[in-house]
């Protein structure tokens, strides 16, 4: 700066029409420094405990002598620029600069020349890229500096006024009872810039060559703050155990690591996902973490991670989901109990045409010229008949085993001709015509058989009692498969029993809700929860010509 620049003066005098022009309105003060004098000539020593009240004293004894608006807004509280006049500029200057202002006036103050000048790049939560500049005048005496800031305003609001917003800030996350880190990930914002500027656009392929950018990020983004439920989370101490790099939160999940940088290079707003988080005493929780990341003209260094601990959860509703298959299989061994006699039926068909083909056999070998040819083919129907018997004994075994769901595709009509095995002779000793008229040609479904072929067989036995508990004369049960709205393949049981009473229909798939005598209420429920895991559904009506309708419906197989 080449021109003089003298006293601030009045608000319409030259002097300050000359201010302003050459710094295009920015905030700017005219400061007594006499009674600072006797601190600044010692100048800062000692270590930081000397530099902290050396600063103190000098700031403290530097006056506000005037300051225009723009300083007034920059720097000013509640009182107003008028009783800002007269005061410490310590009570307002902001303290993260403190230092960079004292040391500055402290040199211009020493420096013998007339028109002596400083300038230094300070911090600033409200500039951008502040310059702060602090000099003096030959037409205003020694003891009169001058301190402007030039930067553009990013946040319309006081210093103080952002000050107490962010003290309410912090106040908030440190009572917020979910555990809560703010982190600081400015680092990385400026390794994405620079990877942008050359061409970077698919971060995910460029972490895979470069994984050791997902280490740098892990020890350079830093936790800066942390509330009491993020330490208790973790097992520390206390919250400042926790300040540091953000790598202690990615220990058990490192792939996390890399999903929330992507999130972060792609400048979406947030991003969650439920993490292994290992505590400071080794042991591992299930935890969902929410990342939400700063967009201008939020402050930078502001990125909040919340933790939520689902680890109670998830173990309950693991066992809820054991509970929920113990059910099943009961149920299924209950079913399977009350058709003893068609499953009896069923294995004695195989086992009687095995003993007639045997018998025969022997009657041909025992000839005086056995026809060889004969036996051989009596012995292929007697193999034939064994693995019948066999496949039939190994699907009652299934059905009632205690397995994990195996969810793999299928063909529903399989499922149904495999779960008529159980119900045929049931059906006919009862008098029911049985029709089933399966789609062709349909797409696969995905899904666990045994469980499946519960639900159709539950659905049938259901149907079955209805009738002959009604007494109703000539029953009948109709199945059919095929196509349902979106693509999705429909199985449908009908019946002519005396359908579901109309103010049950909303109730029947409730748990332990049932309308026999005898019924436990689990049936449905278990069918209602097996079609619900398979992402399909059932549902229950009454047809207009009398009897029950139910209707399944799954997802086909993706192409």
């Amino acid at each position: 700066m080449s021109e003089t620049l003298p006293s601030a003066g009045e608000p319409d005098s030259r002097i300050v029409l000359e201010i302003d022009a050459l710094y295009h309105g920015s905030p700017y003060w005219e400061l007594d420094t006499a009674d600072a004098r006797i601190f600044i000539g010692g100048g800062p020593s000692g270590g930081e405990l000397r530099q902290a009240n050396w600063v103190a004293e000098v700031l403290g004894r530097s006056r506000v002598v005037d300051l225009n608006d723009r300083a007034v807004q920059l720097v000013g509280t509640f009182v107003g620029r008028e009783d800002m006049i007269g005061r410490p500029v310590a009570e307002f200057w902001p303290p993260d600069s403190h230092d960079d202002l004292a040391e500055l006036i402290a040199e211009v103050v020493s420096d013998r020349s007339p028109d002596a000048m400083r300038t230094r790049d300070i911090t600033s939560l409200l500039l951008q890229a502040p310059l702060l500049t602090v000099w003096r005048s030959r037409e205003t005496g020694a003891d009169t500096v001058f301190v402007a800031v030039k930067g553009a305003l990013i946040d319309h609001r006081s210093y103080w006024s952002l000050r107490a917003s962010e003290e309410r800030y912090r106040k908030l996350i440190q009572h917020m009872p979910n555990p809560l880190l703010r982190v600081d990930a400015r680092v990385m914002g400026r390794v994405f810039a620079r990877l942008r500027a050359e061409g970077v656009v698919d971060i995910e392929s460029y972490l895979d060559a470069h994984p050791e950018l997902i280490a740098f990020a892990e020890q350079n983004v830093r936790i800066t703050e942390a509330n009491p439920a993020a330490a208790q989370l973790f097992g520390a101490r206390s919250p400042a155990d926790l300040i540091g790099p953000v790598e202690c939160l990615f220990k058990a999940s490192p792939e996390t690591a890399r999903r929330v940088m992507i999130a972060h290079f792609d400048r979406r707003r947030s991003h969650a996902e439920v993490m292994k988080l290992r505590r400071l005493d080794g042991r591992l929780l299930d935890v969902q973490i929410a990342v939400t990341f700063p967009t201008p003209p939020e402050q930078l260094d502001v990125t909040v991670v919340g933790l939520n601990d689902l680890t109670d959860r998830l173990r309950t509703e693991a066992q809820l989901r054991q509970l929920q298959a113990d059910f099943t299989r009961a149920a299924r061994i209950s079913t399977l109990g009350e058709l003893a006699t068609s499953i009896a039926h069923e294995v004695n068909q195989p086992l009687a045409a095995i003993f007639t083909n045997a018998e025969t056999s022997l009657r041909w070998l025992s000839r005086d010229e056995p026809n060889l040819a004969k036996v051989v083919q009596l012995t292929t129907r007697i193999v034939a008949s064994a693995r019948h018997a066999n496949e039939i004994v190994h699907r009652i075994r299934a059905m009632t085993a205690k397995h994990a769901p195996e969810c793999l595709p299928l063909e529903l009509n399989e499922v149904v001709d495999e779960a008529l095995l159980f119900l045929r002779h049931d059906i006919e000793s009862r008098s029911i015509r049985l029709s089933t008229k399966l789609g062709l040609g349909l797409p696969r479904v995905i899904g666990d058989r045994v469980q499946l072929q519960q639900v159709i067989v539950n659905l049938l036995v259901n149907s079955a009692q209805a009738i002959g508990h009604a007494g109703t004369k000539d029953g009948r049960v109709e199945l059919s498969t095929g196509l349902g709205p979106g693509g999705a393949v429909v199985f449908v049981i009908r019946d002519n029993g005396p359908g579901i009473p109309e103010e049950d229909l909303d109730r029947i798939f409730e748990g332990f809700f049932t309308t026999k005598d005898e019924g436990m209420g689990l049936g449905l429920a278990i069918c209602q929860s097996i079609m619900t895991a398979h992402r399909g559904g059932i549902a229950a009506s009454n047809r207009p010509e009398g009897g029950a309708s139910f209707r399944l419906w799954l997802p086909a197989e993706p192409r």
